[in-house]
């Protein structure tokens, strides 16, 4: 696939932050600087090479995470730019699930934000291994002590300082490598693309000797050999003090800090260098480890070309209605026109083409071996979360998880011709994005989409139009709801019934306990199998299941149960239909009996507004029923922390917009749901 064939050399990284920090810029400059991109493109005017999507240059934002391969002396590095907006948390997900090592990107003024707290801590699920870079030291109020800061205390997050601004604001001229010593000088008239070092100036010098003596005393506290030698005052070589860093990255002991300015072109080649030399290739971290599909013994799968195929297809693209899908590869090789076997499904596809990524153009190759991250075509029904791998050897790759959609719409097509595309539209998006879902009313007969956010929904709209020129209707949001049990209940039932000319029969005794929230779905039987036969139980779980999942109240799903069946009568005329069904009637009866209430979703919101209009925008969220947790000062802005009902918050961004001349801005995330 390219030069650097040599997995060693292989970083697969992502890029996470907060929406607007700059992390789009931060990748739109790695790719001029290695040569990936012959001129810069600005996110500002639409033409950022990763932001692809009409919408995404329309809005100025990252919907989809893009995947690019790049070169950088020895380093081959494959780039996933995921998105920082809250609605889009799952592309964050799932590139997370498959990357090696991340850099977060802060804005030098607002430090860690909200969405930057929730990427770090889906980093911390996945335990990668990341590095963080300071943007914007050129904006007014950077502040890059307080965006560290803000990292030891919001992610709870060990800095490691290798680099120094060199003034900040429009005074911000360059850095100082702590690790060489030495000042780092960008060329404005070269784009940033020559850049000089230099001996430190004088008037920085001892503000770098602190500097650098904070970063042995953290580094000692990581590295026993270090301590040694900083203990006993000997002299540490760059080289010792790189392998250390390295170490203590890839074992996330800590996280280097860099900084700079991505729009005003300074800080990138030094950050490239830290990802060669500090982030992990596929073989410094450990072997990921499937399960066997049978008998569920573990296996591992190491980073090598000779070990069997093990792959994990992370994200399905419909890209000018043909099928993309992505994966990224653990173990052994996939050849173009061989077949695979798809080991969650348990079918054999075919690929017709691999493809190495660089945003929406490609290049088509004809192998593609552990540690790359590749585009197929040809699998015909493979998708998110499942595993590729060889029928001779077996293995299934943890499946991903998704959280559930918080908000519904309903939508009707405007034409008949319209209406013929709809549901082939739709069956398109939801194949991409598995938070999306799509439903019927049985009552209205309208279709209703559930995601994750208003953003998300609109997006989806926008992209109907734009992308399959389908026109829908769109009917106000709707928040979905859960329904929770309020007490004990009992219920029983009795199935007698004769289909296609034969005799079922079953009854059955069982209750339905709240659990505390949060806690899912249990059942439990406490009937004694030489009455009842285990073959019948997986058919009792799906009957109580079906029941639970379309609720009692409004049809919402019940949450937060266990189910105990207590007693059954079975005869000779007992059937797994017999047993599913009576166990549906008979805990519809105890739902009959029982106190039921309604949850909706609480939203943790997060407003930011200037002082002047502090009074207002709190008038606002208490009217809308929110309960305010917090008010920070910051910079000529209050942060006011609230927690509102996501029913109350539909146009809240027009109405925040109006309330504070247009200053104002907002994020809000899922927090729990709770009695209405």
């Amino acid at each position: 696939m390219s030069k650097a064939k040599n997995i060693k050399q292989f970083r697969n990284i992502g890029i996470m932050a907060h929406i607007d920090a700059g992390k789009t810029t931060v990748t739109e400059r790695i790719l001029y600087y290695t040569g990936k991109s012959h001129k810069i493109g600005e996110v500002h005017d639409g033409e950022a090479v990763m932001d692809w999507m009409q919408d995404e240059q329309d809005r100025g934002i990252t919907i989809t995470s893009a995947v690019t391969t790049c070169q950088w002396k020895q380093a081959q590095i494959q780039i996933i730019d995921t998105p920082g907006h809250v609605d889009f948390t799952i592309e964050v997900e799932r590139a997370l699930r498959v990357l090696d090592g991340a850099i977060g990107v802060f804005c030098a003024v607002g430090g860690v934000e909200p969405q930057s707290e929730t990427v770090w801590r889906q980093a911390d699920k996945y335990a990668v291994p990341r590095m963080a870079f300071i943007n914007k030291m050129d904006r007014t109020g950077a502040d890059f002590t307080g965006a560290v800061d803000s990292m030891k205390e919001k992610l709870n997050a060990n800095p490691l300082i290798i680099q120094m601004p060199v003034g900040a604001e429009d005074q911000f001229a360059g850095v100082v490598d702590l690790i060489n010593m030495q000042q780092i000088v960008w060329d404005d008239e070269s784009l940033g693309a020559e850049y000089s070092t230099m001996d430190i100036d004088p008037a920085h010098a001892e503000q770098a000797a602190e500097y650098r003596e904070n970063m042995l005393e953290i580094l000692s506290e990581a590295n026993d050999e270090i301590m040694e030698k900083y203990l006993g005052e000997e002299e540490i070589t760059v080289q010792e003090l790189r392998d250390a860093i390295r170490q203590a990255t890839i074992e996330r002991k800590l996280v280097p800090v860099l900084c700079g300015s991505a729009l005003k072109n300074k800080g990138i080649q030094p950050l490239l260098d830290a990802i060669a030399s500090f982030l992990p290739s596929p073989v410094d971290i450990e072997a990921v480890k499937g399960t066997h599909p049978d008998t569920q013994e573990e296996i591992e799968c190491p980073a090598r070309k000779d070990a069997p195929l093990a792959a994990l297809i992370f994200k399905v693209s419909m890209i000018e209605g043909r099928k993309l899908s992505f994966a990224r590869i653990y173990s052994g090789r996939l050849e173009t026109g061989k077949d695979v076997y798809n080991s969650s499904l348990q079918k054999k596809e075919k690929l017709s083409r691999i493809l190495k990524m660089h945003a929406n153009k490609r290049e088509r190759v004809d192998e593609a071996s552990a540690g790359d991250i590749i585009g197929v075509v040809g699998l015909k029904e493979s998708s998110t979360g499942e595993t590729l791998c060889d029928q001779g050897h077996p293995v299934l790759l943890e499946q991903m998880e998704y959280e559930e959609p918080v908000i519904s719409i309903a939508v009707e097509p405007k034409t008949h011709a319209d209406q013929e595309k709809l549901d082939d539209v739709l069956e398109k998006f939801t194949i991409e994005d598995p938070t999306l879902k799509v439903s019927k009313d049985d009552e209205t007969g309208q279709t209703i989409l559930s995601g994750m956010g208003e953003l998300h929904l609109e997006i989806i709209i926008s992209r109907m139009l734009k992308e399959f020129n389908t026109n829908v209707n769109v009917g106000n949001p709707q928040v979905v709801y859960r329904e929770v049990l309020n007490a004990d209940s009992a219920g029983d039932a009795v199935f007698e019934r004769e289909i296609s000319g034969k005799m079922h029969y079953a009854g059955m005794q069982l209750s339905v306990q709240p659990l505390s929230r949060g806690a899912g779905f249990e059942f439990i039987s406490n009937v004694d199998p030489g009455i009842l036969p285990d073959k019948y139980l997986p058919h009792i779980e799906t009957g109580i299941r079906e029941t639970i999942d379309s609720g009692y109240l409004k049809g919402y799903p019940l949450v937060d149960v266990r189910v105990t069946l207590s007693g059954v009568n079975l005869d000779e005329r007992t059937s797994e239909l017999s047993v599913s069904v009576c166990a549906s009637m008979a805990c519809k009866n105890a739902l009959e009996n029982a106190s039921i209430s309604l949850l909706e979703p609480i939203m943790d919101v997060e407003l930011f507004v200037p002082e002047a209009f502090m009074g207002d925008a709190i008038a606002d969220l208490n009217t809308r029923g929110g309960k305010v947790e917090s008010i920070t000062p910051k910079l000529n802005i209050q942060v006011i922390k609230a927690v509102v009902p996501l029913s109350k918050m539909f146009g809240y961004s027009t109405a925040l917009r109006s309330a504070t001349q247009g200053r104002g801005t907002f994020t809000m995330q899922f927090k729990a749901f709770d009695k209405v």
